[in-house]
């Protein structure tokens, strides 16, 4: 059974016992989430497809972990100027734990 859930805009498939990285959620390691955004619902035989959200199905998750992702490079640069600006940064992203689909 999967279900394709709607986070912060971006939709992600979710499956259970799978993990989703995820863009930050200000909350604490260990809470319980639950996303009611929920798009589509599959289990094999039928799939439900919402108008836009399937009504009643809930995707409950576990806030894993905190994480940041690889370091992005900016790098600007004017040909015959003398112009380079080098800029980096490390996005952080939320490691969820799937723990149950309702459809």
């Amino acid at each position: 059974m999967y279900a394709l859930v709607e986070i912060q805009g971006k939709q992600y498939k979710a499956q259970e016992g799978a993990v989703l990285t995820v863009d930050k959620i200000n909350k604490e390691t260990g809470e319980t989430v639950e996303f009611d955004s929920v798009l589509m619902v599959s289990d094999g035989d039928s799939t439900q497809v919402g108008q836009p959200y399937v009504a009643g199905a809930k995707v409950t998750a576990v806030l894993e972990d905190q994480v940041k992702g690889k370091k992005v490079v900016i790098f600007k640069f004017k040909r015959r100027k003398g112009y380079k600006r080098k800029q980096g940064h490390r996005q952080k992203y939320t490691q969820l734990l799937i723990k149950e689909i309702k459809a």
